[in-house]
């Protein structure tokens, strides 16, 4: 079975590359993860942050957004003493502050999902690479998502995360074609 070579390292990336990478993400909870998720990347590799995830799920209250979006100065302090995330204060104070601004997009658009979403019209971005080097970083879509993110009051949401964000979320196609799940995502977007 042909795979994105990314994935490769483990058991746990092959099967998050498997099963959720580029599947398009319709779920407002799930979106917040990923966000969560993304931003505590920066400078990270992902199987880092995928080793935590399941640790990162329960000192973040299962990334409940309102939860969240309450937490105080002893919650930041909490969280800096957790060894089994990223112990970044940079990234545990954007995440409640993006926690708060995700619940006012929420309000604003009724869901996350459609404001998101907006940015590639409703539909995943269908992709064709043969090679991990024709992947980009960023894109016109992700630059544009950034720039809205921070205007709405989001931290560590720069275009190669967002675009990162938008590849986990299903909103761009870039399993390369010779992968098994670039037909079977492909699929999923129709």
């Amino acid at each position: 079975m042909t795979r994105c070579p990314w994935c490769e390292s483990s058991d746990r990336m092959r099967r998050y590359h498997d099963e959720e990478w580029g599947v398009p993400l319709h779920d407002d909870h799930r979106h917040f993860e990923f966000l969560v998720l993304d931003a505590f990347q920066a400078g990270l590799s992902w199987s880092t942050i995928l080793n935590k995830r399941e640790h990162f799920r329960r000192a973040f209250h299962g990334f409940d957004p309102a939860r969240i979006a309450r937490y105080t100065s002893r919650s930041t302090a909490r969280l800096l003493a957790d060894p089994g995330i990223v112990r970044n204060r940079q990234k545990i104070v954007a995440t409640i502050g993006n926690a708060r601004a995700f619940l006012d997009v929420q309000a604003r658009h009724g869901s996350f999902d459609t404001f998101i979403w907006g940015f590639v019209d409703g539909r995943p971005r269908p992709h064709r690479w043969s090679r991990m080097q024709q992947v980009p970083a960023t894109s016109a879509d992700s630059d544009r998502m950034s720039a809205a993110l921070k205007e709405l009051g989001f931290r560590f949401v720069g275009s190669t995360i967002c675009y990162a964000y938008m590849q986990a979320a299903g909103m761009v196609n870039d399993h390369l074609v010779g992968c098994f799940r670039y037909a079977e995502v492909t699929a999923l977007a129709t």
